[in-house]
């Protein structure tokens, strides 16, 4: 159905393609993982098959893509969407109106169709993605797995043969990413459309994957076969994969289920160390002091219900909960971004709502969840010497260049940020804030489009910065990071506490938040595979 001859691309200004002489097939009706490294070339392989790329990038296109007979590169978007439904990393991005139901019109009042034909088919993809209780809702007041499942139901509308969604599950929750994923499976067996999904955290898709296609990265050939085939040759793998592979668990185990055979075998024999209690915070001086915090936003939604936390000095803290359930409004508190309607806040001993946000961003790094939002220069090596003469600091390249070789990034010095990754982006802005040593650190989202490498980069990181004494507060959904560097986390739900504790207890008591290898073992002292190959046994010396 889809055929790639010899096709590169390469984007305007670019010293070399991004994609160079990929030849692959991919068959109907199945459903497709494209996964690998950040900045591989995984979006732009996935909007060449509309047609976005060169129509909307511009750039060099050489050899040829056909999708079920036609050629992007001539059809263009439009000629090309009531075959191919696009959803992007950000749903948000894609909307037009702020109804549900008209969302769902656009496409279909753009092609000019017969009034029956669209109040069925909004009716059908409202069905499909069970969100008729949605209809007359505003888009804007959806959480992040209704939008995710309305900009699926959108593409659904033209009736496509091909669904194509770039990270699909990168700003959801756990339950959220599930909701999304059985849903798309469901349309995948069910009504035959092929799914071509993007993904860096594999350990929420891969069991639902007909095959894997990975892209390696440094312009390499991609690698196609069945998930059980490719991960075995690649370094980039969920936590129960790359546990397996250390231990040769044969067959390479793709679930929990599966896994769970070899952690019975194993865990009689296991030596974990036992349970550290964290340190008390009585007496000393909070680094964060919230207290009685309740925010309300203009459409009378409570976000935040009378909150109180505190958060010593050198401690890392994991905000986590279903989407909406407050995360970001809290941080965003915490730089004063946003005023109490009750309650106060207190960071490293200032009053956040009436400290000017210039004053409080002086000893406070805070990366939001788009980074966009904080990225200014015209190069990446420009976004660091911005920083420091924003805060009058003098200017250092060497030190620039190191922190950007922490993230993996200093290759990319002299980019413009727009034509990063996302996650590339992200890694970007946290370098960005990081350049003036800032006491408190927090980051809303900080692994959205990062692969794995990236992540154990990422948490060793910031590992290091609470053990130099910075107080880091991280608003994730990506179970794995906080398992793998959170010393507590703070569960939340309606804007309220409701677990507070030490991450090893909090994460191993719950269902939808516990990491794959807590589930594999169900023992709280055993949350990554580190945690599980350092509790291994001593080989016993030869007599």
């Amino acid at each position: 159905m889809i055929r790639f001859e010899h096709f590169g691309y390469q984007y305007p200004g670019a010293a070399r393609p991004i994609l160079r002489d990929i030849s692959l097939q991919l068959p109907e009706g199945d459903f497709v993982l494209v996964a690998g490294p950040s900045g591989a070339g995984k979006s732009t392989f996935l909007r060449s098959l509309n047609g976005l790329v060169p129509h909307f990038y511009g750039g060099k296109v050489s050899g040829g893509v056909r999708v079920a007979g036609r050629n992007p590169v001539e059809q263009s978007p439009r000629g090309m969407s009531d075959l191919v439904g696009m959803v992007f990393q950000d749903p948000e991005s894609g909307f037009v109106v702020d109804v549900v139901e008209d969302e769902l019109a656009f496409a279909l009042e753009n092609w000019a169709l017969p009034q029956d034909v669209m109040r069925k088919r909004v009716e059908e993809a409202l069905d499909q993605l069970r969100i008729a209780h949605l209809r007359d809702r505003p888009v804007s007041s959806l959480s992040g797995g209704e939008k995710q499942r309305v900009a699926i139901a959108s593409a659904l509308t033209l009736h496509p043969q091909i669904l194509v969604l770039d990270e699909p599950t990168s700003q959801l929750d756990p339950q959220a990413a599930e909701e999304v994923l059985l849903a798309l499976r469901q349309l995948n067996e069910d009504l035959g459309i092929t799914i071509i999904l993007s993904e860096h955290r594999l350990e929420r898709v891969v069991q639902y994957a007909d095959w894997l296609l990975y892209w390696p990265g440094d312009g390499a050939t991609p690698l196609l076969g069945t998930p059980d085939e490719i991960l075995p040759q690649v370094p980039l793998t969920p936590p129960l994969i790359t546990l397996g592979k250390a231990l040769d668990w044969r067959p390479l185990p793709l679930t929990i289920k599966a896994g769970r055979r070899f952690a019975r075998q194993l865990a009689p024999v296991l030596q974990p160390p036992p349970e550290t209690t964290s340190p008390q915070s009585n007496g000393v001086v909070p680094a964060i002091l919230i207290e009685n915090l309740w925010h309300n936003y203009a459409n009378g939604v409570e976000a935040l219900r009378g909150l109180s936390l505190r958060v010593r000095p050198g401690e890392f803290l994991a905000l986590m909960g279903r989407n909406g359930s407050g995360k970001s409004t809290l941080l965003k508190h915490l730089v004063g971004l946003l005023q109490p309607a009750q309650g106060g806040v207190k960071v490293l001993g200032k009053d956040a709502a009436r400290t000017p946000t210039e004053e409080l961003a002086a000893s406070i790094a805070y990366v939001p969840q788009n980074p966009d939002r904080i990225l200014f220069a015209e190069s990446v090596a420009g976004e660091l010497a911005f920083s420091r003469k924003a805060h009058a600091l003098p200017a250092d390249d060497a030190a620039d260049l190191a922190l950007l070789a922490r993230l993996g990034i200093a290759h990319l010095a002299d980019r413009h940020p727009s034509d990063l990754s996302v996650g590339e982006r992200q890694r970007l802005a946290l370098a960005a804030v990081l350049i003036t040593d800032p006491p408190a650190i927090l980051l809303d989202e900080p692994t959205r489009g990062i692969d794995y490498e990236q992540k154990h980069r990422l948490a060793a990181l910031l590992r290091e910065l609470r053990d130099a004494g910075k107080t880091v507060v991280m608003a994730t959904h990506d179970v794995e990071l906080a398992a793998a560097a959170a010393d507590r986390v703070v569960l939340l739900a309606q804007g309220q506490i409701v677990v507070d504790g030490p991450a090893r207890r909090v994460m191993s008591e719950s269902l939808v938040f516990a990491s794959q290898v807590n589930k594999l073992f169900r023992d709280p002292r055993l949350l990554t595979p580190d945690d599980v190959l350092a509790a291994m046994p001593e080989p016993e010396l030869a007599s």
